[in-house]
């Protein structure tokens, strides 16, 4: 039980509480990034429909745990936003690797890959979007990614060399399509509503688990929403939330889950979850072992994070001497903020870059609004699918109204 949650004493802890019939019906993951969080509250919804002898065994084959496994179980619902690009990468390129070599690890390689993908397209469950306008517009690009990887349904051969890269690369992109046009940087309050009503559905075998990514960002109306669930949750169905910042999350909801805190993995654990999971090899990878899962998974952006804050300080020192910068040629160097995680990395160096503005009191007037343009220019691009650089164009302007609304306050960050 909870065999792939490496060096974390919460799945010991929540093995007990299962074992001693004292699991809660609402709990919170709460812990850093790439701690294991989302990886536990998957398998532990495997746990709760287990139907196996002893219940729970990693190796169990009951058909509720091969759904699990696969993650087309209907007892499983996941929202909330994440980004899901960077561990599809990975996973394609452990799939590849292994499938090359006709390794032992390639049935598990094959599952790795399923599984990165499908924590990105079961957000799109029309369970979820139900009288949404926008299921019909990505309906399809589900569909071709559900066609795509139906070469690697487990039980089939896996296709070989040229083959299987061009059936992953047409996967890779309609997943980033899917996760940058479409996946919300806050849970919709009608999904809410969605998941509310498949709560109260019966089920014939195990429990109903719904798992909530990052619960943490979602708006004051969908905590609201959520809150009335948690004060009555119905009975058969367990809700798991994940945050980052515990702190960040509402007193009241706090006091209807058991937190489980997740820790930062030292080096040495991370490098051993990196080569267990993604069999990762620094010899034939080309390059050292990552000190961190981050930072492993970074090495698949197709931009390196460094060139973007790069071209981010440029963007600002541009605008702080006067001038217009150049967005598309920005853009492009940046590969048009592909995934969307990229565009989040530039914005966070905005913030960061323009923070000298903080020594003098005009400059922190001058900074409280450059702080809010940048929110507002982030939010219309994950909230509203607003093209990155027409987002940016809309910011310099902003900007330079900063600027001279307080004299010129751009110029201390040119020195």
């Amino acid at each position: 039980m909870f065999d792939n949650v490496l060096h974390q004493s919460a799945s010991a802890l929540l093995a007990e509480d299962i074992e001693k019939d004292r699991l809660p019906g609402s709990m919170l993951f709460s812990g850093p990034a790439a701690s294991g969080k989302f990886t536990c509250a998957l398998e532990l919804s495997r746990v709760l429909s287990c139907t196996g002898t002893p219940r729970g065994n990693w190796n169990c084959t009951c058909p509720s745990c091969m759904k699990h496994k696969a993650m087309v179980s209907k007892n499983l619902l996941i929202v909330g936003p994440g980004n899901r690009t960077l561990e599809i990468s990975a996973a394609r390129t452990t799939l590849l690797t292994q499938n090359a070599r006709n390794t032992t690890h390639l049935e598990t390689a094959r599952y790795l890959y399923l599984r990165a993908v499908r924590k990105l397209t079961a957000r799109f469950s029309s369970i979820l979007w139900n009288d949404d306008d926008r299921l019909s517009k990505f309906s399809p690009i589900l569909q071709g990614i559900d066609e795509a990887l139906e070469v690697l349904t487990p039980g089939r051969t896996i296709p070989d060399g040229d083959e299987l890269t061009k059936v992953l690369d047409e996967i890779d992109r309609l997943c980033v399509k899917l996760e940058g046009t479409y996946l919300y940087d806050s849970l919709p309050v009608l999904q809410i509503r969605n998941f509310s009503e498949w709560a109260h559905l019966s089920t014939e075998t195990g429990k109903k688990v719904l798992i909530i990514e990052n619960a943490d960002s979602m708006a004051e109306s969908s905590r609201n929403a959520l809150l009335k669930i948690l004060e009555e949750p119905p009975e058969n169905t367990v809700f798991i939330l994940t945050t980052t910042r515990r702190g960040a999350m509402l007193p009241t909801i706090l006091s209807r889950v058991r937190t489980y805190t997740f820790f930062e993995r030292n080096v040495a654990q991370q490098q051993e979850v990196i080569k267990r999971v993604f069999h990762y090899d620094p010899v034939s990878g080309g390059g050292p072992m990552p000190e961190s899962i981050n930072g492993f998974l970074q090495t698949f952006f197709p931009v390196n994070p460094d060139t973007v804050r790069y071209n981010a300080d440029l963007f600002f020192k541009t605008v702080a001497s006067g001038r217009v910068p150049n967005i598309q040629a920005i853009s492009s160097v940046c590969g048009g903020f592909e995934p969307r995680q990229l565009f989040t990395i530039f914005m966070e160096e905005l913030v960061s870059f323009q923070r000298p503005l903080l020594k003098s009191p005009s400059g922190c007037e001058a900074s409280a609004r450059v702080v809010e343009s940048i929110r507002t220019s982030f939010s219309n691009v994950g909230t509203y699918n607003q093209n990155p650089s027409a987002c940016l164009e809309e910011l310099v302007r902003s900007l330079m109204q900063i600027d001279r609304t307080y004299g010129g306050a751009f110029g201390e960050l040119l020195k």
